[in-house]
């Protein structure tokens, strides 16, 4: 294995130069592609364009963009001379862009678009070190006069490139000399998180931590040189980076879609991708699509695929266990399952093959036609959603990890795919599950999540009181995360014991902030907000009631008591009124943070019960008390 992640790309760009690497949109909506050989020469010149200004080893290169064809040239430009590359999407808020270019001393900054230059320009006191701007989509003169007031240079994306392909004319060969300078625990880029107290974590990951997961996926999926993938994550998040690392490792293909249903079912026609990966939330909407559309044909086709759907379902259930496809949490013995399971799976066989022929095919063409398997991460995938592609021969598959891993831990192998769980380790990966008091639990048993592996973080950047809450010295990271193995050396999450929420779409929240911004409301006691696994928040919300009554008597809503005054439309309306002017874009929220749905509840969290002794949120013991509640928010 190749030292660094540009090494890596130089030996594949030198075997398969011809292969396309890229497939993306010209302004017209039109694929172009681009060549291993084009994309390696690319990224050389950007690399010494980058020089050329005058970014040194070890510097650190913002990178605010979402993902498209450039991204990838920008983080190996960066990557090929030494410096690493702090990365975030383009809903950053200024806050936050001024926070993590600050704190990370950044002094030059790639940028997508005219958007993102004016933020930056929003916060330039806030970032005395950041001097030039390179910019992926052009921008008019105001603006650069703007930044030239300003102290800041802004410079194009393809304008780099030609100074770097102007001086690599001059030098030949001076970026490939920068490249084998390169080490493998070199730092590749500064990841942030998300932060409880408005002061994310930058999670400091090498090129090793990106690179050991690679030959893993040998086993994960059964790709050729060429295969297609189409993309359509946010690329800054580090499970479609390190996705996108897999695509070029193996000489495959990636197609630049987007998470619009509309465009991406078009795009698979277009594209016939053999594989994607995606967030449980698009999975979900694919399936729902499908159904949907079948209801609206109605009549007998409606019931011939309702019960082509339930047959194939009872099918994938016995031939599940018939080949040792289920999870092995307490002990099961697998020739007694075959036993049990050889004969429905054999009468059923037919009637799948019938299905498969008449039904599921034209399922498979309306993605293309070539469609191996998808991979779901960045959450939870619900159990119907798995067996509903699983059982019409749409095989999707189920990785787990996190930001501090790099981010894969687990995924579900291609030939050994079992439902209910989130797959076997990874090469040269170790997991333990542990209790409240470090002792190592067997499968079966809930616990703590500890991993150990190369793809393990090097630690918080400038945070070692927090890397040494989570990082022990012989190298276990506490993921946070509550699960099972199985005596397969699998694994299943059950639950989290650290408050990130992470919804259906893969997007992570931390419930604190916006919990500390709902208690600043006079009509709000206390709070929890929830979401897990879901596709938006919710609330379970204690009002103050001192409040809520004088509300009512001002207001001349009658008063029989106080838990069926709580039920009024008014004050229902007065409550989401509340949450609605406080979380919102313009208090410096995030779409995807805004609480959509809430219950009431009449009486005060309690100390011991509800709350620990130190005032705070048992989460877990409220989310079980409550379950019923939180259940209808959901519906």
């Amino acid at each position: 294995m190749e030292k660094t992640l540009p090494l890596m790309l130089r030996t594949r760009a030198k075997d398969s130069p011809d292969i396309v690497i890229q497939y993306y949109k010209d302004p017209s909506g039109t694929f172009k592609t681009k060549t291993y050989r084009q994309f390696y020469e690319e990224i050389c010149f950007l690399a010494a364009g980058l020089v050329e200004l005058g970014v040194k080893r070890s510097d650190h290169i913002g990178l605010i963009a979402d993902n498209r064809h450039e991204w990838m040239a920008a983080d190996f430009g960066i990557l090929s001379i030494g410096a690493a590359d702090v990365p975030r999407g383009c809903d950053i808020t200024v806050q936050e862009l001024a926070y993590i270019l600050g704190f990370t001393e950044c002094r030059f900054s790639f940028v997508e678009n005219q958007k993102q230059v004016h933020k930056v320009l929003s916060c330039t006191a806030d970032l005395p070190l950041l001097k030039t701007l390179i910019t992926f989509d052009p921008v008019d003169r105001e603006t650069e006069t703007a930044a030239a007031d300003a102290g800041i240079t802004v410079l194009h994306f393809a304008g780099v490139i030609a100074r770097g392909q102007k001086r690599e004319t001059l030098q030949p060969g001076g970026t490939e000399t920068e490249m084998d300078k390169g080490e493998s625990e070199d730092t590749a880029t500064i990841i942030f998180t998300s932060g409880t107290t408005g002061e994310p974590k930058g999670v400091i990951l090498s090129h090793r931590n990106f690179l050991c997961q690679l030959p893993s996926f040998n086993l994960v999926f059964d790709s050729n040189p060429g295969d297609i993938w189409l993309s359509m994550l946010s690329v800054w998040h580090v499970y479609e980076r390190e996705i996108e690392y897999i695509i070029f490792y193996n000489r495959t293909s990636i197609a630049y879609s987007k998470p619009v249903a509309s465009v991406l079912m078009a795009d698979f026609e277009a594209i016939r991708p053999h594989w994607m990966i995606s967030v449980p939330r698009i999975w979900e909407a694919i399936m729902d699509g499908i159904t949907r559309n079948v209801t609206q044909m109605g009549g007998l086709a409606k019931k011939f695929f309702d019960l082509a759907v339930s047959l194939s379902k009872m099918y994938t259930y016995f031939k599940d266990l018939t080949f040792g496809l289920l999870p092995n949490f307490h002990g099961r013995v697998r020739a007694l399952d075959a036993v049990m399971g050889f004969f429905p799976w054999l009468l059923l066989l037919p009637g799948r093959g019938i299905a498969q022929l008449l039904i599921f095919n034209r399922l498979r063409q309306r993605l293309g036609g070539r469609f191996k398997a998808g991979l779901s991460g960045g959450g939870s995938l619900p159990a119907r959603v798995d067996l509903f592609f699983n059982s019409v021969g749409l095989r999707l598959q189920e990785g787990y990890g996190l930001t501090e891993t790099a981010p894969l831990v687990t995924a579900r192998r291609y030939k050994r795919s079992r439902r209910g769980t989130i797959g076997q380790l990874l090469l040269d990966t170790d997991v333990k599950i542990v209790d409240n008091q470090g002792n190592v639990l067997p499968p079966g048993r809930n616990g703590l999540i500890h991993v150990r592996g190369r793809q393990v973080m090097k630690g918080y950047y400038q945070k070692p009181d927090a890397t040494a809450a989570v990082l022990s010295a012989d190298g276990w990271f506490n993921t946070g995360d509550i699960g099972m193995l199985t005596h397969d050396k699998e694994l299943r999450i059950t639950g989290r014991a650290k408050d990130t929420i992470v919804l259906r779409g893969g997007e992570n929240v931390e419930p604190v902030p916006i919990e500390h911004t709902l208690r600043e409301s006079p009509y709000i006691h206390h709070c929890m907000v929830v979401g897990q696994d879901q596709r938006y928040l919710a609330a379970l919300i204690i009002p103050r009631q001192e409040a809520i009554m004088a509300f009512a008597e001002e207001n001349n809503i009658p008063i029989v008591d106080y838990e069926l005054l709580l039920q009024q439309p008014e004050i229902n309306h007065l409550i989401a009124t509340e949450i609605t002017e406080r979380i919102s874009l313009k208090t410096g929220f995030k779409p995807f943070e805004r609480v959509f749905k809430f219950t009431l509840l009449p009486k005060p969290f309690e100390l011991g019960k509800e709350l620990s002794g130190k005032q705070e949120l048992l989460r877990h013991r409220i989310t079980a008390l409550y379950a019923r509640e939180i259940q209808r928010l959901f519906r």
